[in-house]
């Protein structure tokens, strides 16, 4: 029998991926790259840690086998993604209520989740943002969820429209999965304030939903703690929820795939019953994780030289996107380039949305080299001193008064 008829159709290109492949491709010396999510210095590439390289020369003396790591991943891993994204908020480390597997990557995470949500007999209904990163309905529609989405901005694209966004979710079933973002949220960059987070997790309880929370970028906003903020609103006695971690950014691990999934259950006892069911989704998926990108976050995470080592090379990254919001900012005043452009300084993490039209962001790519997401979601960690003035140009040019 042959192929399916669909299967010998080209699919699209992946919105994101898709743009690096073509931004490869372009021959001209002066394009400029804002479209994939990895972190660049001022040199314009994406550095490898010196914690990083320290932990692999300490792995590389001991190395002594590459046997198969457990279903769920080393113990070691795993107890040290648990204290770096709950540390001891409500209890959920020392009450043994996270259930933690490693994953590849954050997206693996995810796929995970979804996996395990759907064998326990969760819901199949998923609330997600509008506009969320392009993968998520795309991960979760093919993995058999129905999708709904709620309202998360504002027209004008620069604050959260709190009203829609909890009156959507006062409609969701009991049961229904909601995703949100931890911090950093892709694409806006805009984040819920401690006051919503609350808030969300009122309507959390009061409607049964389950949420689960892609947590990406810890650290790359406003610090480690200060980026989990979130958990204060969602992290109360007896509320369950996944989170879904990802160290390609705060490790600079990117084509490692180190992330890991969180079950948080009520107590104990359904933590590790959960854990359980987990473990199934990945035997049936990958079978077990690889090892080296874990090993090098648990070595850095277990020393605690290496780990403050490697918090001020975090330190040193997360400043440098903050400083290149300011210049994006007031490069784009200066220029005179029509928009409100202040909120920008004030978001957090990697990305911006900066609300143009698919002409617009057609004529940056194609006129000027200039690559940006769907909705002109750009990567403001891929600005430098050199391709600034060029990037504002080519926004002035496509946005008019």
């Amino acid at each position: 029998m042959p192929l399916p008829l669909k299967a010998l159709t080209p699919a699209p290109p992946d919105s994101i991926l898709g743009l690096a492949e073509a931004f490869r491709s372009d021959a001209r010396p002066a394009k400029v790259n804002l479209s994939v999510g990895v972190y660049v210095d001022e040199s314009g590439t994406t550095p490898v840690l010196p914690s990083v390289i320290e932990a692999e020369r300490r792995l590389v003396e001991r190395a002594q086998s590459k046997v198969y790591r457990p279903i769920e991943g080393s113990p070691g891993y795993r107890r040290a993604v648990a204290e770096l994204v709950f540390a001891d908020v409500a209890g959920i480390v020392a009450g043994n209520r996270a259930a933690v597997a490693q994953t590849p990557g954050g997206t693996g995470a995810l796929r995970v989740a979804a996996d395990f949500l759907l064998q326990a007999g969760a819901s199949r209904t998923l609330w997600l943002p509008q506009p969320t990163w392009p993968n998520h309905p795309q991960l979760f529609g093919l993995a058999g969820f129905g999708l709904r989405s709620y309202p998360y901005l504002r027209a004008g694209g620069r604050q959260i429209d709190e009203a829609a966004l909890l009156g959507a979710l006062r409609s969701a079933d009991p049961g229904d999965l909601v995703l949100l973002q931890g911090s950093c949220h892709n694409p806006t960059g805009v984040d819920p304030s401690p006051l919503l987070w609350r808030a969300i997790a009122d309507l959390v309880v009061e409607r049964e939903l389950l949420p689960i929370v892609d947590f990406a970028y810890q650290g790359f906003g406003h610090g480690l703690r200060e980026d989990a903020d979130w958990l204060a609103g969602l992290a109360r006695p007896g509320l369950e929820f996944l989170v879904c971690s990802s160290f390609s950014k705060n490790f600079a691990l990117y084509n490692e795939r180190v992330g890991a999934l969180a079950v948080v259950a009520a107590d104990a006892g359904r933590a590790a019953a959960a854990l359980s069911h987990v473990r199934v989704a990945i035997r049936a998926n990958y079978s077990n994780p690889p090892s080296h990108g874990a090993d090098v976050v648990e070595a850095i995470l277990a020393d605690s030289a290496l780990r403050a080592r490697w918090e001020t090379e975090l330190a040193g990254m997360r400043d440098r996107i903050r400083a290149n919001r300011a210049a994006f900012v007031d490069a784009l005043t200066a220029a005179g380039v029509p928009g409100d452009w202040e909120p920008l300084r004030r978001q957090r993490g990697m990305f911006a949305l900066l609300g143009l039209g698919p002409a617009q962001v057609g004529r940056l790519r194609d006129e000027f080299g200039v690559y940006v997401v769907a909705g002109g979601r750009v990567n403001v960690a891929g600005l430098t001193a050199a391709n600034l003035p060029c990037v504002v140009d080519a926004l002035a040019a496509v946005i008019e008064a």
